[in-house]
């Protein structure tokens, strides 16, 4: 059995925007997200590129408007801490399609403090470093591959140590940060090849299942998503059927109010 962090070895990478580390990518005249993703062990997984391609099609899109600027306060709980550092990783990649040089450089700096804060800091000093460097001379590229290494460098790090699962919660943060952010532009740009994107119901499942696993991470903010997820799923798991304009404004609601509290105390 391949451990869920590989597993999802594209995860926050993929996940992060569900694609919003790629440019330049050819989106297709209809949108299928099967065809823009690679199933893992039966899991569909986007792939980045093709799907930012696909949310470029949508309209132009002001990335600056998505850079977030909240930093949430220090938490000392881990479980907190992996949440958040996915949902900033998700963050950076963002920021690079901005453009955003200071958001980039701050958000490198904060990804090494979370980092830190579950034991991963050594290996995740290069890749800050080496971020902030490549934002200051405006090398997105170079950032963009940095993120990606960061994230890989998180869970290796993670299984090494054998935190399996706040590994899953590092990819769960991204994975609703970048639902939050697909849905607001689809929203903006609503058509029913964007609202496929959304398309992920074996995703979805799998986190669930993630989460029903972590009984000992008995925190507020962990019921809240599991609670959430219960609420989403209907809302894209649609069979053969097309995603409405309504069922993304509501995704987009539910996620947007989990990413206020990842980054909230409680």
């Amino acid at each position: 059995m391949i451990p869920f962090t590989r597993h999802l070895k594209l995860s926050v990478g993929a996940l992060c925007g569900l694609a919003l580390c790629a440019n330049g990518a050819q989106a297709p005249q209809h949108i299928n997200i099967k065809q823009l993703s690679t199933t893992v062990e039966d899991v569909v997984v986007p792939l980045p590129n093709e799907i930012f391609g696909a949310l470029n099609k949508l309209g132009t899109v002001n990335w600056k408007e998505h850079v977030r600027s909240d930093k949430g306060p220090n938490f000392t709980e881990r479980p907190r801490i992996a949440l958040l550092l996915g949902t900033l990783i998700a963050d950076g990649f963002i920021a690079v399609q901005a453009e955003d040089t200071a958001a980039v450089k701050d958000i490198g700096q904060r990804v090494l403090t979370l980092a830190k804060g579950i034991g991963v800091g050594n290996s995740i000093t290069p890749h800050a470093k080496a971020i902030i460097d490549a934002a200051d001379k405006r090398k997105w590229e170079n950032v963009r591959q940095e993120l990606d290494r960061t994230q890989n460098s998180v869970q290796q790090a993670m299984n090494e140590v054998h935190d399996e699962k706040l590994s899953q919660l590092v990819s769960l943060g991204g994975w609703l940060r970048g639902t939050e952010v697909l849905t607001s532009v689809v929203k903006e740009h609503f058509s029913i090849d964007g609202a496929e994107l959304l398309h992920q119901p074996d995703l979805l499942s799998y986190f669930q299942t993630r989460l029903q696993a972590m009984p000992e991470f008995n925190l507020p903010i962990i019921r809240q998503i599991q609670d959430a997820l219960v609420e989403v799923k209907p809302l894209i798991d649609v069979g053969d059927r097309r995603i409405p304009a309504e069922s993304v404004k509501k995704v987009n609601e539910i996620t947007t109010r989990l990413g206020h509290g990842i980054v909230t105390r409680d």
